[in-house]
């Protein structure tokens, strides 16, 4: 059974969310994957490359380590939903 992709053939719907908010922060690639890591989660810059340009599904853990880092909510993440910052 073929994996599942999105209507244009990307493996993600989060790698160009993704990329908007690393550069709004003003985070290269080995900058979010330093804080990621601080954050006690694994994932490295071939990760986020990866996950940027589509090359690569996201698991929920990793969904769950971006929402955190920027602060966004999980429909931000998926579908550039909402614009502001969660609030807690």
């Amino acid at each position: 059974m073929p994996k599942p992709r999105t209507q244009t053939g990307e493996k993600n719907l989060v790698g160009k969310h993704l990329i908007e908010l690393r550069k709004k922060s003003n985070y290269s690639q080995r900058d979010l994957a330093y804080r990621l890591q601080l954050a006690g989660y694994d994932m490295d810059k071939n990760v986020i490359t990866r996950i940027e340009t589509n090359k690569r599904y996201v698991t929920d853990l990793e969904l769950k380590a971006l929402k955190e880092i920027f602060h966004v909510s999980y429909d931000y993440l998926i579908d550039g939903a909402e614009a502001s910052k969660e609030t807690r």
